[in-house]
């Protein structure tokens, strides 16, 4: 196993508290296709989460890190004695920005288990502290609620979100659209802010955009698309119209690539997670994919729409390796590669 020690692995330092805007000082958040220093993982472990299952989403877990080892550094918080009440680190984990000539800074907002639906993750919103001290990583704090998995940057200057989520009553019930623009923008360092209307069946983070909208270069976009009579076939036509009809930060029309979903996929879960009668569509999306110093990690679930979709990412990302990763379990969890993942810039 690839050895996930490093400067700061055996004591804890003092990370600088940054204050202020971020873009003002010259940070902007990394396209994902920039070069990366390490991923952040959590093996999965919370049997609730996985219920039945645990077990084959840790042997398609372990399968994943191993193909990601061979790529790039990996950094399991457990293995660094950090506990989290989940494996979703995308979400919970810092969002790192970049500096020209000051390096890498992080932001550490606050997460509320995706608008308070389950109990409080007080040990997932911890995460970005005790890497922020055990690796001295400088750190804005934010009591603004954001996720990780809902914000999609092209690393120019536009980002792309969702209605649904963003500007739902149980994030930031008092904040209006000006102040969530306000925020981005300052954070992320962008001057555009694409919004796409909600997300997929039984995605449980209120349309987070990793399962539905992913940039593969600074002017193309990836997006999933549904034929007539599959249940997410009409919020996604929205999404695709709303990117179709979009511009980028110069003003310049989106490329948008369709790429296919998964026949629907449902699993039976315990009745007090959705009810009685549990049995219900699972958030399964080859747009939840992770790239990674010229790897794309692309989830398949075993159907018809694996071969298709891979030819379509073969064709939007040229030069680079596709590496598939079975996740029919993982996303048993309601999250694939890219919600289980936090990716740190070179």
């Amino acid at each position: 196993m690839t050895s996930t020690r490093g400067p700061g692995a055996d004591h804890e330092r003092a990370p600088l508290r940054l204050t202020g805007s971020a873009a003002k000082q010259g940070f902007r958040m990394p396209a994902e296709w920039d070069r990366q220093s390490c991923v952040w993982l959590v093996r999965p472990h919370n049997e609730e989460t996985w219920p039945n299952c645990l077990s084959e989403a840790q042997r398609e877990w372990d399968s994943w890190r191993t193909k990601l080892a061979a790529v790039i550094e990996v950094r399991d918080v457990w293995e660094l004695g950090i506990p989290t009440n989940d494996s979703w680190i995308r979400d919970f984990g810092p969002i790192f920005v970049k500096h020209p000539t000051r390096g890498v800074a992080g932001h550490s907002f606050r997460f509320n288990g995706w608008g308070d639906k389950y109990e409080v993750r007080s040990l997932d919103d911890a995460v970005p502290d005790a890497i922020a001290r055990r690796w001295g990583i400088p750190m804005w704090h934010h009591e603004f609620v954001l996720e990780g998995g809902s914000i999609e940057v092209n690393g120019s200057g536009t980002v792309l979100t969702t209605n649904q989520c963003l500007k739902g009553a149980n994030r930031n019930p008092e904040a209006g659209v000006a102040k969530i623009e306000q925020t981005l923008q300052e954070a992320l360092g962008v001057t555009n802010i694409v919004w796409l209307p909600g997300g997929i069946r039984g995605d449980d983070t209120d349309g987070h955009i990793d399962d539905l909208a992913r940039w593969v270069a600074r002017d193309t976009v990836v997006a999933i698309r549904a034929p007539k009579g599959h249940p997410d076939h009409e919020v996604l036509e929205r999404n695709f119209e709303a990117l179709s009809l979009a511009r980028d930060e110069r003003g310049e029309p989106i490329r948008v690539i369709a790429l296919s979903v998964p026949e629907p996929i449902e699993y039976d879960y315990p009745a007090d997670r959705f009810g009685p009668g549990g049995r219900t569509m699972i958030p399964a999306s080859h747009a939840n994919f992770l790239l990674c110093n010229g790897t794309a990690f692309v989830p398949v679930f075993g159907g018809t729409s694996d071969e298709p979709a891979l030819d379509v990412l073969r064709g939007a990302l040229p030069g680079w390796t596709l590496q598939p990763v079975m996740a029919r379990s993982l996303v048993v969890g309601l999250g694939s590669l890219h919600c289980l993942s936090c990716h740190q810039p070179a």
